[in-house]
């Protein structure tokens, strides 16, 4: 019986594919109109293509924008951000003079506020924007936002240590003695807005030298602490050493107050022609100063000594809890 001759090796191999000879050709020699390479465009039908991820990306920078200018916006209606770079606008020599005039202001003259003619660039032509006042650095009697800032962060730093110094330190006494001295904070702020507004005080500026005002008692709070604390040895703010520094640090404080607000609340004839305020009616006079010699001896008073008093306070709560 005849018989024909096996295939050659090669060829053999070449079909071993259950698809033939074809299938091969087909994915050495990629179809028409497809780029190979590391290049998914194709695969999901040219939607990320360099010209669609381009707008994609504009897109979002556009709405990155807006949302931007969208929190600006909302952020400066509440907060003006602008007009806090004036009162943080300090040196290390105000700073030093600043610290000595809160605890030191028995001989200190003059108080008012030093006044600058703006550039004559300026597009203004309004009177009562020629005078301006200067920034901190530059005037001693000017408020700053600086000092009392950080102040309140070392009343309570300094308050947690004195604690674990008496062996009375725990986690919660940082946040007790935070959360006390934010809330007398956020109370003085309702206050003096509250007072503003009966006070018809709109000035923008005046309210923001309220704020100010009203952060200068962490200073005589934390000289009282550590006086106190090395003069009775460990044993508090208590005794005739603790009282003795507590009043001379709150007479400071409420001398600096009323000799600094005097012209905040009750602006004479020619600073308010300088500064374009406006002067106030004899009446309405009469209550801006019973509401500075009110907030300046009786408010501070009140939240000088719970400040004082507010570490032995949270230490014997924590110590209660557990």
């Amino acid at each position: 019986m005849m018989r024909s001759p096996p295939p050659p090796q090669s060829q053999q191999s070449y079909n071993n594919s259950p698809y033939g000879g074809h299938v091969g050709q087909q994915q050495q020699q990629p179809a028409a109109g497809l780029n190979p390479g590391p290049n998914f465009g194709p695969a999901f039908g040219g939607f990320m293509n360099d010209h669609t991820a381009q707008m994609g990306f504009q897109m979002g920078q556009s709405a990155v924008k807006v949302g931007q200018e969208y929190m600006e916006q909302n952020i400066n209606r509440y907060i003006p951000l602008p007009a806090l770079k004036h009162y943080f606008n300090v040196s290390t020599p105000y700073v030093l003079r600043k610290l000595l005039l809160v605890l030191f202001p028995w001989r200190h003259k003059p108080w008012s506020r030093a006044q600058a003619r703006p550039t004559s660039s300026s597009p203004s032509h309004d009177p009562s924007t020629y005078y301006t006042f200067l920034p901190p650095r530059d005037d001693i009697n000017s408020p700053d936002m600086y000092i009392p800032v950080m102040a309140f962060v070392t009343y309570i730093l300094l308050s947690t240590l004195l604690a674990g110094l008496r062996g009375a330190f725990h986690p919660e006494v940082m946040g007790l003695t935070a959360t006390a001295a934010f809330a007398i904070v956020v109370v003085e702020i309702l206050g003096l807005k509250f007072g503003t507004y009966i006070l018809s005080i709109s000035n923008e500026s005046q309210l923001l030298d309220l704020v100010a005002y009203s952060g200068y008692k962490f200073v005589g709070v934390i000289v009282t602490l550590v006086l106190a604390e090395i003069l009775n040895r460990g044993a508090g703010t208590g005794g005739w050493a603790g009282w003795t520094i507590f009043i001379y640090t709150y007479l400071a404080n409420a001398l600096f107050l009323m000799r600094s607000l005097k012209y905040v609340l009750l602006p004479d004839a020619s600073s308010s022609a300088g500064a374009g305020m406006q002067t106030v009616a004899r009446s309405q006079r009469n209550r801006r100063t019973q509401f500075l010699a009110f907030y300046s001896c009786v408010v501070q008073l009140v939240f000088m000594w719970i400040l004082t008093r507010q570490e032995s306070m949270s230490a014997k709560v924590v110590g209660g809890k557990v």
